[in-house]
């Protein structure tokens, strides 16, 4: 039943795909390109139906036709084609059979990085299970690449065992998620859904409809640099400034302190000289009327720090990301339920939690498909420390077909 799961997603992870946020092509790189087609082919060998590569957003979509003379709604299942910003070439996987739940593993050939309890005790939770690490030096891919080989492997299963009735299915493998573009041209009418999920969780058991509102502030900061040695009272160092800046935030409200429903601010970008200094920041909330306050509050902060000095020396770019699906899914709860009904059925206790962060699903669901996010599997993502477990995966795509099965009755 899952005899292609393992080999079809070890070819993924070995494909790079790297999103490049400087890019102002869409996808944002060619290899995203080469493995959509590569997608559309596997999806066409497969018996789907409709399957297109749309030139203009990046995105792979295909259908399977309703099996069932009954109305039901259609749904899809999204997954995302780039990896995060790590070393992504020559991904190497190591495979550790029936882990045994508290050995330390090596990655490397040196043993400089390991996954150990000490430091990851989620391994715990993985006794007998086969995982799939990387060699250390690179990250594996899981994040989306899980979500791509479980939608892939469903699609299978309900081809080759036409009696699980289900209604029309849609699939889509788009690009960009992680540098946060990828649904910004998706063809929500073209995909002609009642509803989607996004397979782009982590652990078993996540179902999640809550994200965080999100915008972006970037800064520039014009001082006037003369020499050292005579610069009293002429002088304004443009890195003192922002430093002066970053000094007025709550100090406690940062994601290193937060947690839950807790927003924050995050410094994620600073560069400068005396003469002109940058600064980048995300702001998170879950909370709408907490979201604006926090922009409001570095609005208000340019405008205290302009008035200090005798021109406007602080710029503003302060611009929206994404928001809140819950704001559209809490609209229709079924379908929420339904993926709950489903996990349910297959043992699987449901572990509904706001996301930190956002998911494709978030512009999606404002775009008119409303669009939670189902577990995928992967933990530690983004990194050389990332991994995944081959029955993580299998229940992922068991929950796929309990959602084609359990809409159709």
């Amino acid at each position: 039943m899952y005899s292609n799961l393992l080999p079809r997603f070890l070819k993924y992870v070995k494909t790079e795909t790297r999103s490049n946020p400087m890019s102002t092509t869409t996808p944002s790189t060619q290899t995203q390109v080469a493995f959509a087609h590569e997608l559309a082919k596997e999806l066409t060998d497969l018996g789907m139906q409709d399957v297109y590569y749309n030139e203009e957003n990046g995105f792979v979509t295909a259908t399977l036709p309703s099996n069932t003379d009954k109305e039901v709604r259609s749904i899809g299942f999204i997954a995302h084609m780039d990896t995060a910003d790590f070393n992504a070439v020559n991904v190497n996987p190591q495979i550790v059979e029936n882990y045994d739940g508290h050995s330390t593993i090596q990655l490397d050939k040196d043993g400089k990085y390991t996954l150990n309890t000490v430091d990851f005790p989620n391994l715990k939770n993985y006794a007998g299970q086969t995982l799939i690490t990387t060699d250390g030096t690179t990250l594996l891919g899981a994040d989306d690449k899980s979500g791509i080989a479980e939608i892939m492997t469903a699609m299978e299963i309900l081809i080759k065992n036409p009696d699980i009735k289900h209604g029309k299915i849609r699939v889509a493998f788009g690009p960009d998620e992680e540098i946060g573009v990828g649904a910004d041209k998706f063809d929500a009418k073209g995909f002609d859904v009642d509803f989607a999920y996004t397979m782009d969780g982590g652990p078993v058991g996540e179902l999640q409809f809550e994200t965080f509102n999100a915008a972006q502030a970037d800064l520039t900061f014009h001082g006037k640099n003369v020499h050292p040695g005579t610069a009293k009272d002429t002088m304004i160092n443009a890195i003192q400034m922002a430093i002066d800046f970053q000094n007025e935030f709550p100090q406690e409200e940062v994601p290193e302190h937060t947690e839950g429903y807790e927003g924050f601010y995050h410094l994620h970008g600073f560069t400068g000289t005396p003469e002109e200094a940058q600064m980048s920041y995300i702001i998170r909330d879950h909370d709408r009327e907490k979201f604006e306050a926090r922009k409001q509050f570095i609005v208000d902060l340019v405008a205290k720090f302009n008035a200090k000095y005798d021109q406007e020396r602080v710029e503003l770019n302060l611009f929206d990301q994404y928001y809140n699906m819950r704001e559209v899914i809490e609209k229709d709860m079924s379908i929420v339920e339904l993926a709950k009904n489903a996990m349910e059925e297959l043992a699987i206790v449901p572990v509904i939690e706001p996301v930190r962060g956002g998911t494709d699903g978030s512009k999606i669901s404002y775009l008119g498909i409303p669009t939670p996010n189902i577990f995928a599997g992967g933990e530690n993502m983004h990194g050389r420390f990332e991994f995944v477990s081959l029955q993580a995966m299998q229940k992922a795509t068991d929950v796929i077909v309990k959602i084609a099965e359990l809409n159709a009755k």
